[in-house]
């Protein structure tokens, strides 16, 4: 650089951080080199602006000696602007004589000193790095500084030297941004030094990728349930298709949730459609049931219908029994059982049996069809009928007592018919017969 000679000094600007930060009290720095031309002297450094410099008192230099001189510059408090700042001083020597001399500081704004970025971010990152930059000739000697993004937060107190740049690692949670939209989004940087504070941003580029997940189940045999999961675990709204097959007997069993954008039919197969968007981090599912039980109940209960209108059809005597309560002088439990038997073909020698419960007696009269024989140690009451023709009945009735009170239900057995058609040997079975004895004169049958 050029020599700005002075009276009796030439001085030589070497180098400088000249930079302050407006609000920080930390100053600017100079590095001269003086040459005094003249004689020996003391000289003092001074402006008429305000600033403080040091060094404070004089500085001695002898006689064509050349001196490094740190000049110090401490900023104003009520000075804040923005930019180069050029002003004058002056170096005085002890006669008086002066030498007018220039410095230029530059005054930044603490958010104007620094420059923040990052990588980019994609939905399958597990870390990002990102950095600040002291963009000036200025150290920081502790920096805090709270780094905050739709992606992470977090805090970080650091030196800052001149011109310096600082990467910090940071390890990412997805669940923080996986229902964001790719784009750019803002990296928030509060920055404090000493007693100022300043926002400085920068931007976090979220890139574009497509992910779709799919997870199916299908489980249960009777009652078959398939799950179709689709998640978007991208940063894209993802359009989606899921199609899924049936047959015309399978439909007519088969619940959908939820309900299917479009059912298309081809030939035996059906064919529902579901149309989507998801968004990023959403979930889509489809549950489609199909229930076999129903129509396997209902094949049973036409097998069990056909099956006893069967053995209706291939019967040739019906046997019903039922049972009423009947009022005993002696004030016995009694009760009248009456069997109807109906022939619904020509059938031959007939024997109806009925067996007698526990603790009862039969009764000597009997109403009706007179039975062949009763035998109350073998608890067998029988009928006996040479043949029976189509469409013929008989009522067989008899009354059995007990001087033993009954509490509760009563049961009488079935009774059993065994009649001989073309030839060969055959069995009728009537209904059990009950009693509840707190329902009096009420007839109740199976």
């Amino acid at each position: 650089m050029p020599y700005v000679l002075a009276i009796n000094v030439a001085v030589e600007k070497v180098s400088a951080n000249d930079v302050i930060i407006n609000g920080v009290d930390d100053p600017a720095f100079f590095e001269l080199k003086i040459k005094n031309i003249g004689a020996s002297d003391n000289f003092q450094f001074y402006n008429f602006l305000g600033f403080s410099m040091a060094p404070k008192g004089t500085v001695a230099i002898a006689s064509g000696e050349t001196k490094n001189v740190q000049l110090i510059v401490y900023p104003r408090e009520d000075l804040k602007v923005n930019g180069f700042y050029t002003f004058q001083y002056f170096i005085r020597s002890q006669n008086g004589d002066e030498s007018t001399q220039e410095l230029t500081i530059k005054m930044v704004d603490l958010k104007d000193a620094f420059e923040v970025g990052s990588g980019e971010v994609n939905p399958e990152s597990n870390s990002i790095e990102i950095y600040i930059h002291n963009k000036e000739n200025f150290n920081f000697e502790q920096v805090n500084a709270r780094f905050s993004s739709a992606f992470f937060d977090f805090e970080e107190t650091f030196s800052l030297n001149s011109l310096e740049r600082k990467n910090f690692e940071v390890q990412l949670d997805k669940e923080n941004f996986k229902k964001l939209m790719a784009g750019f989004y803002t990296l928030n940087v509060d920055v404090k030094v000493e007693n100022e504070e300043a926002d400085v941003e920068g931007m976090i580029k979220f890139v574009e990728k497509d992910i779709l997940t799919t997870t199916k189940e299908d489980y249960g045999f009777l009652i078959n349930t398939q799950v179709i999961e689709k998640t978007n675990e991208g940063n894209l709204i993802a359009e989606t298709e899921t199609v899924i097959k049936k047959n015309i007997l399978s439909r007519l069993f088969t619940t959908l949730s939820p309900e299917p954008s479009s059912v298309d039919r081809h030939g035996l197969s059906v064919y529902y459609t579901w149309s989507n968007k998801i968004n990023p981090g959403e979930k889509f599912s489809v549950t489609v049931r199909t229930n076999w039980l129903f129509p396997l109940l209902v094949i049973f209960f036409i097998v069990v219908i056909v099956a006893l209108a069967r053995q209706y059809s291939s019967t040739n005597v019906i046997l019903s029994k039922r049972v009423s309560f009947v009022k005993s002088k002696g004030g016995e439990f009694a009760l009248k059982v009456s069997i109807v038997l109906k022939a619904k073909n020509s059938v031959e020698r007939v024997n109806v049996i009925d067996r007698l419960p526990n603790l009862v007696k039969v009764y000597e009269r009997f109403g009706g069809e007179h039975p062949k024989r009763v035998n109350e140690s073998a608890r067998r009451i029988e009928w006996e009928f040479e043949n029976l023709q189509q469409g013929e009945s008989r009522v067989l009735s008899y009354i059995i007592y007990s001087k033993i009170g009954v509490i509760g239900k009563f049961a009488l057995p079935s009774a059993t018919a065994i009649y001989e058609k073309d030839g060969k040997i055959q069995e009728a079975y009537s209904n059990r017969a009950f009693f509840m004895t707190e329902q009096r004169k009420k007839e109740i049958e199976e």
